[in-house]
This record gives C-alpha cells, sequence and structure tokens, in this order.
C-alpha cells in the first residue's frame, strides 16, 4: 500500500470512528435502556470460537432454545455502535489490555476474544498461559488481550500455615503496571464461605479475625485498590475500567416472578427498563468507592443490563451438566458481548 492509499484509508477510518462516536451523544447514559429481539444477534457463532470454556459453552453443552442470543441493548436516547472487531483491532494495534478479577472477567475475557477472532478468522492468533496470566494475541495487530485471576484484588497471604486475606495490601498490583487498558471487577468470592472460602483469617490494618461483615471488607479492600489507581496510574498512558457488579438470578422474588424459582428453565430477558429487585447492595458500595478516586475510573454499569437478563445464564447447561445449576455466570455468545460493546463504545469516546 502507498503512501497516499494508507492515508486515505486512515482517513475514512477516523470518518467512521467519528460517525460512532456521534452516534452515541455525549449526554447519552448507554446504560439506560432496554433489551430488544434483534434477529442480526448474536454476533458470532459458538462453532467459530473453538477456545470457550466448556462453563460458558451452553449450545455445545446442549441447550435447546437460542432465543436468548438475539437480543440487543438499547439505550433510551441514542443508538449503541453494533461491535466492529476489526475496528477495535486497528484502533488498539500494539497495545495491551488487561482483565484483572474473578470468573466474570473471564466470562467477559473469553467474550472478547471471540468477538476479535470471529471478526478475523484469517488472521494467526496465540492463546497461551505462563503462570496466573492468560494471553490472547493478534499478531497482525500487535495486540494482546490478557486476564490475571485475582478475586479480591487485595492479597492473600500464607503466613504460619494459614491464609490471610489482607484488607490493606496490594502488592499484586505491580503485575498490572504499564498496560494499556485495565478492566477489573470483584465481588462474588466475597459470598463465600466455609470449605468454598480461600482464606482462613481477614487482616485490616494490625487487627486479625476469623470473620468480618463482607460489604465492610468488600469496601475496604475497593478503597485499597483505589488508593492503588492513584498512586500508579498515568491517565495519559492508561484507561482504566471497573466492571459493574455482575447479578446472579437464584431466587425468582427478586425479579417478581411466583411460578419459577432460579434461572433454570428461564428462555427470555425482563423487557423492561427496570428490575423489581432494586440495586444490590455491592454496586451502590463501588460506585461510592470510585468516586473517591482521584484518577479518571470508568464504570462499565452491566449491572442493571444483566440484572433484565434471566434468561442468559448457563443453569444446566453449564459446567455442571443437568446436576448443576449455575445462575451466575452467562452463556457465550450472551450477555458478556453487550458488556464488550459498551465497553468498546466508551474506548471510543474517550
Amino acid at each position: 500500500m502507498g503512501p497516499f492509499a494508507f492515508a486515505t484509508s486512515l482517513f475514512l477510518f477516523l470518518i467512521e470512528i467519528c460517525q460512532q462516536v456521534d452516534g452515541i451523544g455525549s449526554k447519552c447514559d448507554i446504560y439506560k435502556g432496554k433489551w430488544v429481539f434483534d434477529a442480526s444477534y448474536p454476533l458470532y457463532n459458538s462453532r467459530n470460537c473453538p477456545f470457550i470454556h466448556q462453563e460458558f459453552n451452553c449450545q455445545n453443552n446442549g441447550r435447546p432454545d437460542r432465543l436468548y442470543q438475539n437480543f440487543r441493548w438499547q439505550p433510551t436516547s441514542c443508538n449503541l455502535p453494533r461491535f466492529n472487531g476489526k475496528d477495535f483491532l486497528r484502533k488498539f494495534r500494539g497495545k495491551r489490555i488487561m482483565f484483572v478479577g474473578d470468573s466474570l472477567a473471564l466470562n467477559q475475557w473469553q467474550s472478547l476474544t471471540c468477538l476479535l477472532h470471529t471478526a478475523t478468522p484469517q488472521d494467526p492468533y496465540i492463546s497461551q498461559r505462563v503462570a496466573a496470566i492468560s494471553t490472547f494475541s493478534f499478531p497482525t495487530y500487535g495486540v494482546s488481550i490478557m486476564f490475571l485471576r485475582n478475586a479480591f484484588l487485595v492479597d492473600i497471604v500464607n503466613e504460619k500455615d494459614r491464609r490471610v486475606l489482607k484488607l490493606n495490601s496490594i502488592e499484586n498490583g505491580r503485575i498490572w503496571k504499564g498496560y494499556d487498558v485495565l478492566i477489573f471487577d470483584t465481588w462474588h468470592w466475597w459470598l463465600l464461605t466455609g470449605r468454598k472460602q480461600p482464606w482462613d483469617y481477614v487482616q485490616d490494618n494490625n487487627i486479625t479475625r476469623k470473620n468480618m461483615h463482607r460489604t465492610v471488607a468488600y469496601k475496604k479492600a475497593l478503597s485499597t485498590w483505589a488508593r492503588w489507581v492513584n498512586l500508579n496510574v498515568d491517565p495519559a498512558k492508561t484507561k482504566v475500567f471497573f466492571q459493574g457488579v455482575s447479578p446472579d438470578h437464584v431466587d425468582s422474588r427478586d425479579w417478581a416472578d411466583p411460578t419459577a424459582k432460579t434461572c433454570r428453565g428461564e428462555t427470555w430477558p425482563i423487557l423492561s427498563t427496570e428490575y423489581p429487585g432494586g440495586s444490590p447492595p455491592p454496586q451502590d458500595v463501588l460506585k461510592r468507592v470510585l468516586r473517591s478516586v482521584s484518577k479518571k475510573v470508568h464504570l462499565l454499569d452491566i449491572t442493571l443490563l444483566s440484572q433484565l437478563r434471566k434468561d442468559g445464564h448457563p443453569s444446566a447447561f453449564g459446567y455442571g451438566g443437568h446436576r448443576g445449576n449455575d445462575c451466575t455466570h452467562w452463556c457465550l455468545p450472551g450477555v458478556p458481548d453487550t458488556w464488550n460493546e459498551l465497553l468498546f463504545a466508551t474506548l471510543i469516546q474517550t
């Protein structure tokens, strides 16, 4: 490609991006809206994404219905740009993006890798795991998408044969430095108790105790993370996002349906702009902490739109099969693809 042709191509691409930004509008809240049926969705077929983890691959696990894949998020005051994988890769050529968090961050990371791979199936990709970091890279574009599992963000340290959750320590943060985009999440592991709980004691400053109110501990850990962002992030080099609390659907009273019990058997979203159960308390905690951060952090406010998708979970078609009932994670293709459409729209705006 000659210099003139390259310049023309770049100019047309920038016009396209500007049109997308204009379509969103600076005053539009892309998180307020409703789900609408759209036969052009899903954005990819799971058969064309062979690396989807078993727990998210609902169709491969025998889920008989497909209608849950055919819904698009429609903001009230504007149109959300349809995700374009090639545009994403061109815009982030040479960049490194890292997701840090629990299995909901993994869910979103897997969604993004599928969206990008199926948009450029002819381009080679490299998928590898080194230590705790899983990396999916596109050599043609020099783009790398990483996932680091860190369910609490703060540190868990082995001390005298006991595992201590340290609410004020975030030594793992050294791994997060130097990335172009960081997307964090944490919440669901804070609820675990008994054998599933990955720590024995919790330490707040110099006080170590056997337990603590989980929402209080969660807020303290988020405040530690917020201090790390203030001290270590250069907004000119790194864009920071925090994934809002991803809801579960384990109790149908939350969506006011006396005929159901959990997400199992649900095949239709709530076609409303409001959720009967209201906002979950940890989401309110997260918003308060984010307001205390002096550096720019974008909230991926996916909570309400995900609450409306009681139909989007693996339920009996996840990792556990018919013996399980996963109402926490999300099928792919599915709701996390919308999270990434929102991520892309926000990145375009910024």
